[in-house]
């Protein structure tokens, strides 16, 4: 199956049981606007009913980046109540699509901000050597709710603060997300997509019932948790963020400086 727009691939291989699913969008670092969050909800949900398919690989066209989150030429009108917020990332994932079949994200370059939606509900993620990932929320005057939420699900409390409040300023390599947990595998760049089709072959070769009673087990050992974390996250980013005016500034106007840990 292959998507009709090109925003996003997705291609089964129909004798090993494994979906591949590409976001299609590298000259903009594969970032999502709207038709890709629709693309991306559509195809979790039409997973759910096709039983040929019983492991999926997510990656990200490219080698620069897997996903930078959100495109910021999205324009997402919002009510003027502090309490209301529309959130277009919110269903990008597979289990906001109740899907609870085995997600394996292969981390190509740069994973930041509302890369993180598809991250916290992938099973485990390999990354390439050249991977990256940072949370740029707080430099450009902006709550981490959601990505901060996603991410102390898998990584120590410290790590995620450390990444989510020094925003842009630092960036955590490949080698070190595996260090603290986030990242199962590192991989060579070329050998990437081999060893993240290669587990999801392993997996789906399983008997396809235990494979997903285990999936919904695992997420059930969190989920309360992690319900009432997010729960709380539209009121913290409606109160917290700087207003738009205030962070377009804040984009124009700061250097790119990071440094790699």
């Amino acid at each position: 199956m292959t998507a009709a727009a090109s925003a996003l691939r997705s291609e089964t291989d129909k004798d090993t049981g494994v979906a591949v699913v590409t976001l299609d969008r590298p000259a903009r670092h594969n970032a999502i606007d709207p038709e890709t969050a629709e693309q991306l909800a559509a195809v979790w949900r039409e997973f759910r009913f096709d039983d040929s398919v019983r492991a999926i690989v997510l990656t990200g066209a490219g080698e620069k980046a897997f996903c930078t989150g959100i495109d910021r030429d999205t324009d997402v009108p919002q009510p003027g109540s502090p309490y209301s917020m529309d959130d277009p990332l919110l269903t990008i994932g597979p289990k906001a699509n109740d899907l609870w079949k085995p997600v394996i994200a292969a981390v190509n370059g740069m994973a930041c901000g509302g890369a993180f939606y598809l991250l916290g509900e992938a099973e485990f993620i390999i990354a390439a050597e050249h991977a990256t990932f940072f949370d740029p929320h707080t430099t450009y005057g902006m709550v981490s709710a959601y990505e901060a939420i996603l991410m102390a699900q898998r990584m120590p409390i410290g790590e995620v603060a450390r990444m989510s409040l020094m925003g842009t300023a630092e960036r955590i390599s490949a080698r070190r997300a595996y260090e603290t947990g986030l990242v199962s595998e590192v991989t060579a760049s070329a050998g990437l997509l081999k060893s993240a089709t290669r587990a999801a072959e392993v997996i789906a070769a399983c008997p396809t019932e235990p494979v997903q009673g285990t999936v919904r087990a695992l997420w059930s050992a969190k989920e309360a948790a992690r319900t009432q974390a997010l729960a709380q996250a539209p009121h913290l980013i409606a109160l917290g963020n700087l207003p738009p005016e205030r962070q377009a500034g804040l984009f124009t106007g700061r250097s790119p400086g990071f440094r790699t840990r």
